[in-house]
């Protein structure tokens, strides 16, 4: 069965940055997916944050363009999200899973705290 297991974050405060980071147990096609980092917000649904393709290719949706980068180690099956400058409504759960659409049940995800 496969496992996503979130870590990292913090509390920072605005302008500041983190990392979150997910390893994917017993995901034999890991190489062969394209993955995606998700966040949601208290009160708010769950949004794709950023993605990568199976060949590495990235992409971001504007509202973290430029702030956000992910990275994958297919060797590893490890998925990484490294915030920059961050904001305070980059406050949220951070959880990784396939993209465009989530098809794996969530992990419990990585609390990133941003105060203004």
């Amino acid at each position: 069965q496969v496992q996503l297991v979130e870590s990292g974050g913090g509390s920072v405060e605005a302008g500041e940055s983190l990392r979150v980071s997910c390893v994917i147990d017993n995901f034999e096609s890991f190489s062969a997916r394209a993955m995606g980092w998700y966040r949601q917000a208290p009160g708010k649904q769950r949004e794709l944050v950023a993605s990568i393709s199976k060949d590495g290719s990235t992409n971001y949706p504007d509202f973290v363009k430029d702030r956000f980068t992910i990275s994958r180690e297919n060797a590893r099956n490890t998925l990484t999200l490294n915030l920059n400058s961050l904001k305070f409504e980059d406050t949220g759960l951070y959880y990784c899973n396939t993209a465009p659409v989530p098809f794996y049940s969530w992990g419990q995800g990585a609390q990133v705290t941003v105060s203004s």
